[in-house]
C-alpha cells in the first residue's frame, strides 16, 4: 500500500502555506495525515490562531475516517444532521465536517491519508490544500 512520505507532507505543508500566501489568506494551519488519521506533519504560521490545530487536524480526520471529503461532509451534515453527529459522536468530537478536509489518494485512486487546512474562509483553505497536494505529486478530492 502506497503512503504519503514526511518528505511529500512537507511539499505538501509548503506549498499550502505558499498558495495561502499568492492569494492573500489569513495566516494558515496545515496537517497531513496519514491513512490511519495518524499525524505526519503540522505547520503553523505566524499569526495563526493557536488552537487552530484542532480544526485542522478535525477536518483532516473525518475525510480519512469516513473517506469522504469536506465538502461532502458538509453536505451530509446539512441533509441528514442527526448522521454527523453520530459520527462525530463515535469518533469522539473529533470531525470538522466543512471544506479544507480533503482526501489525498494514490495514482490509482486508494486513499493514503488527509489534508487539514484552517485559516481563511473553508473553500480557500481547500484550494491552498489542493495546490500542496498536486505538488507532491498525489491525487485530491475536495
Amino acid at each position: 500500500m502506497a503512503k504519503i512520505s514526511l518528505d511529500q507532507a512537507r511539499t505538501i505543508i509548503r506549498v499550502a502555506l505558499d498558495k495561502g500566501h499568492e492569494m492573500g489568506l489569513k495566516p494558515l494551519s496545515v496537517v497531513v495525515l496519514d491513512a490511519g488519521g495518524h499525524v505526519q506533519a503540522f505547520e503553523r504560521e505566524d499569526g495563526a490562531a493557536p488552537g487552530r490545530f484542532p480544526i485542522a487536524q478535525g477536518k483532516a480526520y473525518g475525510a480519512v475516517m469516513l473517506g469522504m471529503a469536506g465538502t461532502a461532509q458538509m453536505a451530509r451534515a446539512e441533509a441528514q444532521a442527526y448522521f454527523m453527529a453520530a459520527v462525530n459522536g463515535v469518533y469522539g468530537g473529533q470531525v470538522v465536517p466543512v471544506p479544507g478536509g480533503v482526501l489525498v489518494k494514490d495514482s490509482e485512486g486508494a486513499v493514503i491519508g488527509a489534508v487539514g487546512v484552517t485559516g481563511d474562509t473553508s473553500d480557500n483553505d481547500a484550494i491552498a490544500a489542493m495546490a500542496g497536494i498536486e505538488a507532491a505529486g498525489l491525487q485530491g478530492e475536495i
